[in-house]
């Protein structure tokens, strides 16, 4: 840490994004620049607070900012540039009237040390704090509003009907899965290995689950466990597995398309060729981003908050520690490493 006047510089950790990616990305893809700093001090009049990052959140959707792309929902990582995403931070300077020194905060931040946030009204102020901090990284941040909103609104649910969900044991599916329980759902989750499929059913309580790389036939997989077809899908995976849902939707079924995790590291993505289903049954297919529903936080927190606190719905971390280890952590999700949310400790409070 070094003082100049008023002005307080301090060194800067930051994970870097070395070249735009194309195919499976790499930890070598990234590194950890050990030689940045930063000035916490925001200048006078300017509306930006600076934030020190207490914990990074790896999601999948940041493998597409990691390509050359004009998709305006999904702007690149510049190479060269620390990559970003969400994240639990403290305020340590701050020019915004709405937060001050000492106040915790989720939203979009850098996978750094520290980071200067020009536009704060982006952040989340964190009111409760009865809670592990790292939840607003899942349960209660992104992820969290993510499943709240593709199955409640999306999918307006009735009690007694057939939910599925694909890569049930993430950040998402797991809470998908525990909302369709507590509404009176029959539930089935699939997950990519025999933990992650015991977890499903003795930690989140589904009705079952499998393993889907040890299902050679999907349609006949799905067939054994919904004789009678599938209400609701909670798409985390696209590609064949969309394709086996769709031959085992239910007549007016609904599915949430929450992201396509198969397709994310191939060059040329698969096609889909069971959609004449969603004529003949008259499926409603939508896709959903969590931004569009930040509006309703506060109405989201109402619902899933008490939940937590009496352990109606809980939440499994796969937590790496170090800046350092935020690569291997990230690149983990797209070889299912991770067991439940992937997070990552930059410093502990």
């Amino acid at each position: 840490m070094a003082t100049n006047g008023d002005e307080v510089v301090v060194s800067n950790k930051q994970v870097i994004l070395k070249n735009f990616v194309n195919g499976f990305p790499k930890e070598s893809d990234m590194y950890l620049n050990t030689t940045g700093s930063i000035s916490l001090r925001v200048e006078q009049g300017s509306n930006a607070v600076i934030i020190k990052n207490l914990y990074l959140s790896c999601d999948p959707y940041m493998r597409n900012r990691m390509k050359l792309s004009d998709d305006p929902e999904f702007a690149t990582y510049p190479p060269g540039s620390p990559i970003e995403g969400f994240g639990v931070g403290k305020v340590v300077e701050s020019g915004y009237p709405e937060l001050k020194k000492g106040d915790l905060v989720w939203g979009v931040t850098g996978w750094e040390e520290y980071t200067l946030i020009k536009n704060p009204q982006t952040l989340f102020k964190i009111n409760h704090t009865d809670v592990p901090l790292s939840y607003y990284t899942g349960i209660l941040g992104m992820p969290g509003i993510t499943a709240w909103a593709g199955f409640y609104e999306i999918c307006a649910p009735k009690k007694g009907e057939y939910v599925y969900i694909s890569a049930a044991s993430g950040a998402v599916g797991q809470l998908v899965g525990q909302f369709a329980k507590l509404f009176g759902c029959y539930v089935v989750g699939s997950a990519g290995s025999e933990e992650k499929v015991e977890l499903l059913k003795k930690k989140f309580g589904f009705d079952d689950a499998f393993n889907y790389k040890e299902e050679h036939d999907l349609d006949a997989a799905l067939k054994r466990r919904f004789p009678q077809g599938i209400d609701i899908y909670f798409e985390n995976v696209g590609g064949k597995m969309l394709d086996a849902v769709l031959l085992n939707m239910r007549t007016c079924g609904r599915i949430a398309a929450c992201g396509m995790i198969s397709q994310y590291n191939l060059e040329n993505p698969e096609g889909v060729h069971n959609l004449m289903n969603i004529v003949t049954k008259r499926i409603r297919f939508q896709g959903l981003l969590a931004f569009d529903y930040f509006p309703q936080y506060a109405k989201f927190l109402q619902v899933v908050l008490p939940s937590v606190r009496e352990g109606k719905v809980v939440y499994v971390e796969d937590v790496a520690e170090g800046l350092e280890n935020a690569p291997a952590a990230l690149i983990g999700l797209f070889s299912g490493r991770n067991v439940g949310k992937q997070v990552v400790v930059v410093a502990r409070e």
